[in-house]
């Protein structure tokens, strides 16, 4: 069956979740509050919650190669909403899930959405997790998107996160916890692009709470105009175990960055470090770029393009 969709929704998929003409594997495509299209596939089963919004989605143990989309458009002025999806991903599965969710606001009401992603990976299991995240429209309402990811990962399980937000989002907070069982591994990418007058918030708090875990944090902020960011971070390490994070921010105009990362060892074999580097646009890498025939407004986006990629 082919799916129809407008050619606003059509360029928002391919921007939040990568889909360019129907989507393969199983899916749940949310429109303007309801899930307009729905598939699971013989390893993978999506059902709807009964009493709440959101859905549950079971990984069989042991598959390979599976992909999962699950994006989510607004369109609707006005229109708020707290969605609340869990995963149960099979001991020794491999699966890659694509999230992402975006808002076209051409009206003068607030639009929102705020979910609630709750991971429990089996033992010896992988999941790759993309989330991304777009805000659009002429209108003088926002867009404001909170996720909320929960994330629960049994001895020998590998969680990678990566979470983008492409501009456009009036203001954001994202919020991730995160326990870890022995040798597991969790790896976060996060990079925010905020200009005008957005603000976007993200909170960190990772316990390692497994014998030979390990969780890597890399955080990547460009703040333009009079935006401002917030990125806190807390990695506790319980016993032997590995925890590193890395905020970087570029500011230009009247932006404000603040960074604040925090660890907490409380074990004597628990190695954990963090580091914050904010800063504006090197001038020599402008002077270097205008001598190749770029003006300073191409420079500074090359530069901030190459930053964030």
């Amino acid at each position: 069956m082919s799916l129809e969709f407008s050619a606003l929704e059509q360029q928002m998929l391919a921007q939040i979740a990568d889909l360019e003409g129907d989507p393969t594997g199983a899916y749940n495509v949310r429109i303007n509050g309801e899930s307009y299209a729905r598939m699971s596939t013989d390893n993978v089963k999506i059902t709807p919650k009964k009493g709440q919004a959101g859905i549950d989605v079971v990984v069989k143990p042991n598959v390979k190669g599976e992909s999962v989309h699950i994006p989510v458009i607004i369109t609707d002025s006005g229109r708020k909403e707290l969605v609340y999806n869990d995963f149960y991903i099979g001991k020794g599965a491999d699966v890659t899930i694509v999230a992402g969710c975006g808002i076209d606001n051409c009206g003068g009401e607030d639009a929102q959405h705020d979910g609630v992603h709750a991971f429990h990976l089996g033992k010896g299991s992988r999941v790759k997790y993309v989330e991304k995240h777009l805000g659009s429209g002429a209108g003088s309402g926002g867009r404001i998107l909170n996720p909320v990811t929960k994330i629960e990962q049994d001895a020998g399980s590998n969680f990678e996160l990566s979470t983008v937000q492409l501009g456009g989002v009036t203001r954001a907070v994202r919020t991730t916890t995160a326990k870890l069982g022995a040798g597991a591994k969790l790896h976060i990418t996060e990079r925010i692009l905020t200009s005008d007058r957005q603000t976007a918030k993200t909170q960190f708090d990772v316990t390692l709470a497994g014998k030979g875990s390990a969780v890597e944090v890399v955080s990547r902020a460009v703040a333009r105009n009079h935006s401002q960011q917030e990125f806190i971070s807390h990695v506790r390490g319980t016993t032997q175990c590995y925890g590193r994070v890395e905020c970087d921010g570029i500011m230009l105009d009247k932006a404000v960055i603040r960074s604040t990362p925090q660890i907490s060892a409380e074990n004597v074999d628990a190695t954990l470090t963090h580091e914050a580097t904010i800063g504006k646009i090197a001038g020599e890498q402008l002077i270097k770029l205008q001598t190749l025939g770029l003006t300073v407004e191409d420079a500074e986006n090359m530069i901030i393009q190459g930053f964030l990629a």
